[in-house]
């Protein structure tokens, strides 16, 4: 004896199912964007190796500010504005240094409870405790 479904439960089961094979952007992002989904690429920390803090250089962004990213080259949706003289840290970069991936805290709070002065053992993704996100190459004076 064969089931069959229904055809319009059949249709649901098929749609929610496609849904999941691509990950959306997180729910926090711009408004929705034509095209692909954004490609979401969490910041590395501990790169530099355990001896080193798990985010090497203390930066500030330049005058007039920056905007954060959801992953290096992507230019369509905004995750955060960074003021001009916010101090953010540079935790990686793309091999031509046009993107920088940083980990910085909300306006108001403690950039120390970051956590990434410390050392890791072993290159991770960063999970929080503050906002992470990719920048621009040029907008922060490194090591300010």
């Amino acid at each position: 004896m064969k089931h069959r479904l229904p055809t319009p439960l059949a249709a649901v089961l098929i749609a929610s199912l496609a849904a999941c094979s691509q990950p959306s952007p997180p729910a926090d992002n711009a408004p929705a964007l034509p095209g692909e989904p954004l490609a979401t690429r969490a910041v590395m920390i501990g790169t530099e190796g355990p001896s080193l803090p798990a985010c090497s250089s203390i930066s500030r962004v330049k005058a007039g500010g920056t905007d954060v990213f959801w992953g290096p080259g992507e230019t369509r949706a905004v995750k955060a504005k960074i003021a001009g003289g916010a101090k953010v840290s540079v935790c990686e970069a793309t091999d031509d240094d046009a993107w920088f991936g940083i980990v910085f805290s909300a306006p108001g709070t403690d950039e120390d409870m970051c956590g990434v002065a410390k050392t890791v053992q072993n290159a991770r993704e960063y999970q929080g405790p503050c906002r992470w996100g990719w920048i621009k190459g040029g907008t922060v004076q490194l090591g300010a």
